[in-house]
């Protein structure tokens, strides 16, 4: 199977799963109004489903079924997309298209997707504290400290509050690159790390193992990045389901270093994400699959 077939095959069972566990809060008694709006945060558009397939290939690398990581992946994806929900309401980056299709804002109303937003958020923990996840508790109370680490103060919602800050505080002057760094290993970049690390937890790592996955983790997270703010400078919004040059004006590395040194660092952090795994071997080959799909995206 092609890497594209697995990132798919991945979504397609990420997607069963979310609508599985949606249908499960409707039939348990959350409004319908509620549940319409997740479900639309949550199911269909143009989502790759990146992080869950990460959580899925790392994972495989120590014999864990994909089966028997789903639910991990998917309160993973829980938690991206409600930062997704939140990061578009006109009270921080004011966006209309997410995914293809409007954002939850513009499809209901603000307060119907900050609700939405935050029944995603628990649910995604509910999710890792129930014994499908895995039978080991201590397994389970990892994967969910290190979840809540990953998208709290010190990690999403931290790089989110720094790039609020000097969007809508404005900043005394040009950010440096060490602070732009900073603000998208925490804002972008702390997820993706997490996802191959929660693979390595879910497969009981050795602890060089894990610490392999978490530097290929970090490396594809700032390839992320560097990706997107190319894509946000030159790229289409149609292709890439969401608004283009939206991000004119802010901190990111390609306004630090322009775009030709910014298109040299992508290529550094492609090289050492694919050093990362060759402790793995064939074993990695489609995560190396994967660093190369980060770097040459086009949505």
């Amino acid at each position: 199977m092609t890497f594209s077939q697995r990132l798919a095959q991945a979504a397609r069972m990420l997607e069963a799963r979310l609508a599985r566990i949606l249908d499960e809060a409707a039939a348990g008694g959350a409004p319908p109004r509620l549940v319409a709006a997740m479900r639309h945060a949550a199911l269909g558009g143009e989502a790759k489903r990146l992080r869950p397939f990460l959580v899925l290939e790392c994972a495989a690398l120590f014999g864990v079924a994909a089966e028997a990581a789903l639910p991990a992946a998917a309160a993973l994806e829980c938690v991206h997309c409600y930062s997704l929900v939140h990061d578009d309401l006109p009270a921080m980056d004011n966006d209309d298209l997410r995914r293809g299709k409007p954002t939850v804002h513009k499809a209901f109303d603000e307060w119907t997707a900050i609700l939405a937003g935050d029944a995603l958020l628990t649910m995604a923990f509910a999710l890792l504290a129930a014994p499908q996840t895995h039978a080991d508790p201590a397994l389970r109370v990892e994967l969910a400290a290190g979840l809540a680490a990953a998208a709290g103060a010190g990690g999403m919602l931290g790089g989110q509050c720094l790039d609020l800050e000097a969007d809508k505080l404005g900043v005394p002057q040009r950010p440096s690159e060490a602070h732009v760094k900073r603000l998208q290993a925490m804002k972008t970049g702390v997820l993706i790390r997490f996802a191959c690390e929660a693979g390595g937890i879910l497969g009981r790592a050795a602890p060089e193992q894990r610490r392999a996955l978490i530097v290929y983790g970090e490396r594809l997270g700032a390839a992320f990045q560097i990706a997107d703010d190319l894509l946000d400078t030159h790229g289409d919004a149609a292709v890439m389901g969401k608004a283009a040059r939206k991000d004119r004006g802010k901190a990111t590395l390609v306004s630090v270093l322009g775009a030709q040194a910014a298109k040299a660092r992508l290529a550094t952090l492609e090289g050492e994400a694919r050093a990362a795994l060759d402790s793995f071997g064939e074993r990695a080959d489609i995560l190396q699959e994967a660093a190369r799909f980060v770097v040459t995206r086009q949505m």
